[in-house]
């Protein structure tokens, strides 16, 4: 039901308080995820703020404009489910990091990325005990593995709500450390935006922006800051 664009066919949405958490409702009724489970969230700010969503929608229900939803019914029909997946694939993310492939020039690009960057690069030593490799140019270096491993024990930690902030904002910023920053509070939403996207800001800078480019942004900054506000929805 959530994926799909629909008339609204519900009058109110409320929450209700259950067993481990809330559930959100339509009409006094259970919203069911796209696979049929129950939409029931760890904490009654959650719940309001997605059934918020529910309320905002106006003759037709857009589920690009419910980002909250959309992340819940992530984290319950697809990051709950597939958790060693989910993981795999954000140390992937890991081994070939943005924070870690710097520009060649010009020189105050590089400065830039450094001066950026490498403080990051730092905190996931100093905090989690995982030490990264840095190159120049885009081809392909091999990370440590024990940097691997703290990263993953890291994502192992996390409950599932706290994974799938982390795998939204990785899969937008293009970066686990960076994602591991939010959900550790090194970062803000915004702060993560603005370091993902430095080396697009660089080239706008430069040369000036295109609609395209502009849009893409938009989006990453969209899923970056939805991660962020669903980390500070949870108990």
């Amino acid at each position: 039901m959530l994926g799909k664009t629909m008339k609204r066919f519900h009058k109110q949405a409320g929450i209700a308080a259950v067993d481990g958490g809330f559930a959100v409702q339509l009409d006094g009724r259970g919203i069911k995820t796209p696979v049929g489970r129950k939409l029931e969230v760890p904490s009654e700010r959650l719940a309001l703020a997605i059934a918020g969503e529910w309320d905002a929608q106006a003759e037709v229900i857009k589920p690009t404009t419910m980002p909250l939803t959309q992340l819940a019914t992530t984290a319950l029909d697809r990051v709950g489910p597939e958790r060693a997946v989910i993981t795999d694939q954000m140390v992937a993310y890991a081994a070939t990091d943005l924070l870690c492939y710097r520009a060649q020039s010009p020189s105050d690009l590089v400065a830039l990325q450094t001066r950026t960057w490498q403080p990051l690069l730092d905190w996931c030593l100093t905090q989690l005990d995982a030490v990264l490799t840095v190159t120049s140019g885009v081809i392909a270096i091999e990370q440590p593995a024990a940097a691997l491993a703290a990263l993953r024990a890291r994502l192992d930690g996390y409950d599932v709500w706290r994974l799938t902030a982390a795998q939204a904002a990785c899969s937008a910023s293009g970066s686990l450390v960076l994602a591991l920053a939010l959900i550790e509070g090194r970062l803000s939403g915004a702060e993560c935006f603005t370091v993902s996207t430095l080396d697009e800001a660089y080239q706008v800078a430069q040369w000036g922006d295109d609609y395209e480019a502009a849009d893409r942004r938009a989006e990453v900054q969209r899923d970056i800051q939805a991660a962020a506000d669903l980390l500070a929805l949870l108990p």
